[in-house]
C-alpha cells in the first residue's frame, strides 16, 4: 500500500494529489481506503485547510495497525503547520513507537524525522541522528532512502549553529546518497547544498566550480534553477 500513495503524490501539486487520493480511497476496500484518506488530509494541510484535513481524519476508525500509524502521524503534521509543534511532538512519537511495534519501517523513520522538526532546538541534532541511525539499520530499502533527507536536515542543522565545517561532511553525505537512489532532480540540490556550504567556508573556486557544472547540466537539460543563478551572482 506504501508504493501505492507514493506513487500518487506530487508534493508541487497537491490539490491534484488529493484528488488521486480520494478516488483511491472511493475504489479500495478497507484498510486501504482509509490509509488513502490519511493522504488526503496531508495534501489539504498543505493547502492550509487544516480544520478540512482534520475532518477527514476524525472520520477513520483505526482499527489497522497501518491506519493508527498514519493517523497519528497526519494529526501530527496538520497540528505542526497549523502552529502548535508542541502540540504536534507526542503525535509524532506516537506513531513512530506504533510503527515500531508493527515493523513499519518507512512510517517509523518518516515519524522520527518529523520528531525531530520539532523538538527544542537543543535537542534537534541528536534527534536528526536517532531518525538517520534507524534509517540506515532497516531492513525496508525505502525508510533506508530517507537517509539522504535526513543527512540534509543534519546539514542545515549545523548551518544553523554556524557550523559549516560539519555542515559540508553532512551534506556531502546526503549528495553520496542521493546520487545511490538516482533521483536526478534531489541530486541537483544536494549538489547545491554541498556548493553553497563550500561558499560559506571561503572555498570559493570549488563553489563556483560546482555551481557552473549545474549550471551546464541544467541548460543542457533545458531547465532553469534561479538559486544557481544566484550563487553565481556571489561567488562573482
Amino acid at each position: 500500500m506504501a508504493t501505492v500513495l507514493r506513487d500518487l503524490w506530487d508534493f508541487d501539486d497537491p490539490e491534484g494529489s488529493e484528488q488521486r487520493f480520494r478516488t483511491l480511497a472511493a475504489d479500495a476496500a478497507e484498510p486501504e481506503a482509509s490509509c488513502a484518506l490519511t493522504q488526503v488530509a496531508r495534501a489539504l494541510g498543505l493547502r492550509e485547510r487544516y480544520d478540512d484535513g482534520h475532518a477527514v481524519l476524525d472520520r477513520l476508525s483505526p482499527d489497522d495497525p497501518e491506519v493508527r500509524v498514519r493517523l497519528a502521524l497526519e494529526r501530527g503534521r496538520l497540528v505542526r503547520s497549523g502552529g502548535d509543534p508542541g502540540a504536534a511532538r507526542p503525535l509524532f512519537e506516537e506513531a513512530a513507537a506504533q510503527a515500531r511495534d508493527t515493523g513499519l519501517e518507512e512510517l517509523e523513520v518518516d515519524a522520527l524525522h518529523m520528531v525531530a522538526l520539532v523538538v527544542d532546538p537543543a535537542d534537534q541534532l541528536a534527534a536528526h541522528e536517532v531518525a538517520l541511525d534507524r534509517a540506515r539499520s532497516a531492513s525496508d530499502p525505502v525508510a533506508r532512502d530517507w537517509d539522504a533527507s535526513l543527512l540534509n536536515n543534519i546539514g542545515m542543522t549545523h548551518a544553523d549553529a554556524g557550523d559549516h565545517a560539519a555542515a559540508l561532511v553532512a551534506f556531502e553525505d546526503a549528495l553520496e546518497a542521493r546520487e545511490r537512489i538516482g533521483d536526478l532532480s534531489r541530486t541537483r540540490v544536494a549538489k547545491w547544498m554541498v556548493a553553497w556550504s563550500l561558499r560559506h567556508l571561503g572555498r570559493v573556486d570549488e563553489a563556483r566550480a560546482m555551481q557552473r557544472a549545474l549550471k551546464a547540466e541544467l541548460e543542457a537539460a533545458g531547465e532553469h534553477d534561479p538559486y544557481v543563478d544566484e550563487e553565481l551572482g556571489l561567488l562573482g
